[in-house]
């Protein structure tokens, strides 16, 4: 019996040491990481986290834009293929609209019409809208002003280079490796850091900007900061006043914090009702709504520098009908299908990024889902 005492207490011991030594060293965010992921049978970020984190709430209106029900709503059946692969994919939701009416409409295992879920990279696409309006309402000159008038703190051989369009279209040329299931990677540190903003004033400008297109969600959260500067609000109050209460958003959203009251995760982490995500299909498929300029939606979804992305909007590849669609890590969708009049939401876990440009995943989403409503 002492034998085990003494075990158990040179384990707590240990344990309590080497907590100490993370805690005070470059990788005390791991102290977090741990904690949301392995400790709860977890290892990776999940679409259910935002329980987990700090939030700020994305207020929304007292006007709802109505979805209305299509004649066709839940009549048609999932093609088999759908249903194997959102089975498969442990799908959260999956929503078809067509002409702006929901002709399917199914939550899967827990998910309901009321839970809000991590949009993960989706949200890219909502800070790129947020600094189109602020260009709109005379915060920021245009896309083309040097990210240094709103971060004079950035570093790098070509920092003073950089714009904000270069962070919007990914050819930002940071030091930044986007590696998902690295504990050690830069967005494991981002993603548990209890302070963001020292961690992106630390990430230099290291290649020439606006020539080679490479994935980052780093120069989404600086794209975000210079959005702060310019119009001294958080991106959850832009969004609230901008986009959640204009559109007439059915509930509240959430944007998970890296401490309490603290920054947005802003490459990330906007939590939504899925129907209220299918709204936000219906704002990018009519071009903003007199709410965002048209002309630059339909620049956005215009290949850049490389063929599949715009501005923070992916771009289909060798597909029967073209589309464009916003895309968050395991399987967060929303795709536009303008020939069809189409707007597809899927949420959910346990979907990889697939492989890129365009993932087969949302291709079969998009064909199986043309096949059940039929071609117009």
């Amino acid at each position: 019996m002492k034998k085990l005492t003494k075990g158990l207490l040179y384990t707590a011991i240990t344990f309590i040491v080497l907590t100490v030594i993370l805690y005070i060293s470059p990788y005390r965010y791991l102290i977090k990481g741990i904690s949301l992921t392995y400790l709860k049978g977890k290892t990776s970020a999940n679409f259910y986290d935002k329980e987990d984190f700090y939030l700020r709430k994305v207020e929304k209106g007292t006007d709802t834009l109505l979805l209305p029900k299509s004649v066709y709503y839940n009549k048609v059946e999932l093609t088999n293929e759908l249903k194997e692969m959102l089975t498969k994919t442990n799908a959260g939701s999956y929503i078809v609209l067509r002409d702006d009416s929901i002709i399917a409409e199914h939550y899967f295992n827990d998910h309901s019409d009321t839970t809000a879920s991590n949009s993960f990279s989706m949200a890219k696409s909502i800070i790129t809208m947020l600094v189109q309006i602020a260009i709109q309402d005379g915060k920021i000159k245009s896309w083309d002003e040097k990210a240094v008038t709103y971060l004079p703190w950035l570093t790098g051989p070509y920092a003073k280079e950089l714009t904000l369009r270069h962070l919007s279209t990914m050819t930002a040329g940071i030091e930044w490796t986007e590696k998902y299931k690295d504990p050690f990677s830069i967005m494991a540190k981002a993603y548990y850091s209890d302070d963001l903003d020292a961690l992106m004033q630390s990430t230099p400008v290291v290649d020439k900007p606006g020539e080679t297109f490479k994935y980052q969600s780093g120069s989404t959260q600086l794209l975000s900061m210079a959005l702060r500067k310019a119009t001294g609000k958080s991106p959850a109050e832009l969004a609230s006043d901008k986009l959640w209460k204009k559109i007439g958003m059915e509930a509240p959203a959430y944007w998970h914090l890296d401490k309490e009251n603290g920054t947005e995760l802003c490459y990330c982490c906007f939590n939504s009702i899925s129907r209220d995500f299918a709204r936000l299909g219906i704002l990018i498929e009519h071009n903003g709504m007199g709410i965002i300029d048209s002309n630059f939606m339909i620049q956005a979804r215009k290949p850049y520098k490389a063929d599949h992305y715009g501005h923070s909007f992916w771009i289909a590849d060798k597909t029967k009908d073209p589309f464009f669609f916003m895309h968050g890590f395991q399987g967060q969708y929303i795709a536009v299908v303008p020939s069809q009049k189409l707007i597809i939401v899927r949420t959910g876990a346990g979907q990889q990024r697939g492989e890129l440009p365009t993932p087969e995943c949302i291709k079969l989403y998009v064909e199986e889902s043309v096949k059940m409503v039929g071609r117009k």
